[in-house]
């Protein structure tokens, strides 16, 4: 990861990279450990809830 790059967008990052690995992973948890790993604020972990379940209603919708 950039190290110019923003916490949030490294955040988002490892995220996606820890659901590719296991997409049942408990996303709540995953929040947590991102908010703690990159310093986030509160604003920027109400933003990662809000990213995931975005993503999540629309892979359910697909039929994943």
């Amino acid at each position: 990861m950039s190290l110019g790059e923003a916490p949030i967008k490294q955040a988002v990052k490892w995220i996606d990279e820890q659901l590719r690995d296991n997409p049942r992973a408990d996303r709540v948890k995953l929040i947590d450990e991102a908010s703690r790993r990159f310093d986030l604020t509160p604003l920027d972990e109400d933003f990662l809830f809000r990213h995931l379940a975005e993503r999540g209603s629309a892979g359910r919708s697909d039929g994943a």
